[in-house]
């Protein structure tokens, strides 16, 4: 029941780590060349696909687009997990951030590992890898993390963002006029700058509205003039955490209804695409799997821990964050999202994008080059 799809040979976790290679002049995994200063844009939630699909409303990024330009992020396809991958140059397996909400074993209870942090989750222990952000310090470089001033301080900022200095700004092109003053007064630097216009649409409204197609254009037209910009020693990479697909309200699953998929379960985390469910003691895994493979398998792929460990899933998993990770995983495969009708809040059932799962939309994901980086 595991998935049969081929995974790419460039991933999220080569982005950071390759732009301070250059800086220093190192080989590294995406080939990038020497330059003085780096600017990586992360936009939440813009899939490979999506650009594509959408060329008309993103020049910039689509006249770009090469066999070079879709990487993989990671599993899940969500974003604690995949903006903790790129800020580490890590899988989840080892950086703790393996899914949206997640098992906090010492509480028993499940965490939101975006903006559920608290006295009993340390930013400093719980995202347990260094960033790229202070490895560029231990090499006397100077990094900068440009974003909305409402993540700034935040336990998600403090956990993925450490070793860099946040600059808060509050619309798109305020950003991209922080991350150029940057440039502009320091001879070498990192600079990450943080989109989260189109995943804020897409959650809303769809990645296929009106909407999200005006966002898509604004950041393509911010992209365009900062990149015009460039100076001959800067580099610019253009990513993102996962791609959308859209999941009206008539493919969600209330899996609670159906007994057998909920018995034994003590804990319900991930996301509507991507389960992971945390078991009561004594409770097998393979049976609670065997029970959602014969009635969601064909909508979803169903694995225990051990499966998904085995499969490499979530890269090379240390004992530490094995616990935090579901002893249950449904993946979604089919355009459905789960979701627990026990729960009293319903606001995630307003959703329309969606993301989690093993999909090539949900998992592919741009790695748009300019400046110098672009003379690879």
């Amino acid at each position: 029941m595991l998935p049969a799809r081929a995974f790419s040979a460039l991933r999220l976790a080569d982005v950071l780590p390759s732009c301070l290679a250059a800086m220093s002049g190192r080989a590294n995994p995406l080939g990038l060349p020497a330059v003085a200063k780096a600017v990586v844009v992360l936009v939440d939630g813009l899939g490979a696909s999506a650009i594509r699909a959408r060329a008309g409303h993103a020049r910039f990024l689509s006249s770009r687009m090469d066999r070079r330009s879709v990487i993989e992020s990671v599993f899940p396809a969500t974003t604690a997990a995949g903006i903790a991958t790129l800020t580490t140059g890590v899988e989840p397996g080892r950086h703790g951030l393996v899914g949206y909400r997640v098992l906090d074993a010492a509480g028993d209870r499940t965490v939101n590992q975006l903006t559920g942090w608290d006295d009993g989750m340390d930013p400093g222990v719980w995202q347990r890898m260094p960033t790229v952000f202070e490895q560029a310090r231990q090499e006397a470089i100077a990094s900068f993390s440009v974003g909305a001033p409402r993540f700034a301080g935040s336990g998600f900022t403090r956990a993925v963002l450490r070793g860099s200095e946040y600059v808060p700004a509050e619309s798109l092109a305020d950003r991209f006029d922080a991350a150029r003053r940057i440039l502009r007064t320091h001879d070498r630097v990192l600079v990450y700058l943080y989109v989260a216009e189109l995943d804020v649409a897409a959650h809303a409204r769809g990645w296929e509205s009106d909407r999200w197609l005006a966002e898509l254009e604004a950041v393509d037209g911010e992209l365009s003039r900062f990149a015009a910009g460039l100076a001959a020693d800067e580099g610019l990479l253009v990513t993102a955490d996962h791609g959308v697909l859209d999941v009206p309200a008539e493919k969600h699953v209330l899996f609670d209804t159906v007994p057998e998929l909920v018995a034994g379960v003590r804990h319900v985390g991930g996301d509507p695409r991507c389960l992971q469910l945390y078991l009561e003691p004594g409770v097998s895994g393979e049976a609670v799997a065997t029970a959602w493979r014969a009635v969601e398998g064909e909508r979803a792929w169903v694995m225990t821990r051990d499966e998904a460990i085995g499969a490499g899933l979530f890269g090379e998993v240390d004992d530490a964050v094995r616990p935090r990770i579901g002893d249950v995983i449904v993946s979604a495969r089919k355009r459905v999202a789960y979701y627990d009708s026990r729960d009293a809040n319903t606001s995630a059932q307003r959703m329309v994008g969606q993301h989690g799962a093993l999909t090539d939309e949900e998992l592919r994901v741009p790695l748009v080059r300019a400046g110098a980086f672009a003379r690879t």
